[in-house]
Order: C-alpha cells, then sequence, then structure tokens
C-alpha cells in the first residue's frame, strides 16, 4: 500500500536552504523524505523495480550535483524533484510510454479484509480501473498519478508537466 504524507511548506524551504548551505543531515533528511514519493511517482510509470529504483537515485544525485552548481530548486523542492523524475522517465523511455497498469496493485491500497468475495470485488475493480487507464494518452494518465497518487495540488501538477492549470 502506498502512504502518502504531504511535507510541510516551511519545513521544506528550511531543509532546501539549510542543504544549500552544505548542511549533511538536512541532505540525509531530504533524502529519506522524498525518496519514498519519488521512488512511488516512477515505480506507476516503470514496470521494473530496481530501475526504478535506480532513476530514483538519479533524481537525487542530480538534486545533491545542483546544489553545488548554479541552478539549486530556489522554492519548491518537492516540484523540482517531481520534475527531474519525469525528465528522467521520459529520457528514459520517451514522451509516449503508457502507464504500466501492472503496477496499479501498488498504487491500490490493499484490503485488510480476507473475505473473498471482497478480494474477488477488488480484482475485479482493479481491472476495470487498468481498461479505464489504457484508454488514455500518456499524459493524461500522468496527471491522475501525480494528483491522486502523490496527491499534488493543481498548480503544482500543471508546473511539473510545464502545462497551465
Amino acid at each position: 500500500m502506498i502512504l502518502i504524507v504531504l511535507p510541510d511548506v516551511s519545513v521544506e524551504r528550511d531543509l532546501l536552504a539549510q542543504a544549500r548551505r552544505n548542511d549533511q543531515y538536512a541532505m540525509q533528511r531530504i533524502y529519506e523524505q522524498y525518496f519514498p514519493p519519488i521512488y512511488q511517482f516512477i515505480r506507476l510509470r516503470v514496470n521494473d523495480r530496481e530501475q526504478a529504483r535506480d532513476i530514483a537515485s538519479d533524481v537525487f544525485f542530480d538534486f545533491f550535483l545542483s546544489l553545488r552548481g548554479s541552478r539549486p530548486p530556489e522554492t519548491s523542492l518537492r516540484a523540482w524533484l517531481f520534475r527531474v523524475a519525469r525528465n528522467k522517465v521520459y529520457d528514459h523511455y520517451g514522451k509516449r510510454k503508457q502507464f504500466p497498469t501492472e503496477t496499479l496493485e501498488e498504487w491500490v491500497p490493499a484490503s485488510s479484509d480476507s473475505n473473498p468475495e471482497n478480494e474477488f470485488m477488488r480484482t475485479i475493480n482493479l481491472e476495470k480501473a487498468r481498461r479505464a487507464l489504457q484508454m488514455l494518452a500518456a499524459d493524461q494518465q500522468e496527471v491522475l498519478i501525480l494528483r491522486f497518487g502523490q496527491a499534488l495540488n493543481l498548480q503544482e501538477t500543471a508546473d511539473i508537466m510545464a502545462l497551465s492549470v
């Protein structure tokens, strides 16, 4: 089951400011806090767990390099990380890559109910969701992933995708 914890914006800004001053503890906290949602976002686009983990690691490698360079994140660390993750997936697979519906089961919370009838209905609903997602264009699938899989707001989603709200 995927658990989404939204960051506190002021805490995010403080962490980013500390990381920009080369505070190792702040960098560690950023990695620990943001790696899971970045990995989950990539995993919903990449069918291979190890490859998704490698791409997520590349995102953080770029982040740590950016802190020493001329283009570090300035306002929203979270949006910056998701934008880099999105670009990495596109670099690897191209923009037309469809949502791998096999990963949908990781996106939808598992039922704690062991009733076979309820589990059967969950399977049926997952299959309906798979078919519906496959009818959407890749960018529409991505909006759903960002908005509901990662609980980003409309503005953050639009910024990451370089679109207007």
